[in-house]
């Protein structure tokens, strides 16, 4: 007689030590943070791409910290792309816009 052991049907064979992968959420962080670069060039127009020509430091800074904001967010969040994806273009958005805020002084 062999050993086998009975498999449940829905079981995921994942174990549950195995980390996630955070692609995604460095893939959501990344596109995240072009949808929050275009926002101010569709409220002001090309104007706003004089105000990038001197201020493009403070705004290339956020790129990683966006990624890292995605990467982050996916991993608390456990791989749900939906929460995880809107809650990291939510703040993406709000911290691009705090930026800007502050350097243009509105």
């Amino acid at each position: 007689m062999q050993n086998v052991t009975p498999m449940l049907a829905r079981k995921d064979e994942r174990n549950p030590d195995e980390p996630r992968s955070s692609l995604p959420g460095g893939v959501i962080g990344f596109f995240s943070y072009w949808c929050a670069l275009g926002i101010p060039f569709l409220l002001y127009g090309s104007n706003t791409l004089f105000f990038f020509l001197y201020t493009w430091p403070f705004f290339l800074a956020l790129l990683p910290a966006s990624v890292l904001i995605g990467i982050v967010l996916s991993q608390l969040l456990r791989g749900r792309l939906l929460w995880s994806g809107g809650l990291t273009v939510l703040l993406v958005v709000l911290l691009f816009w705090l930026v800007f805020s502050f350097l243009s002084g509105w």
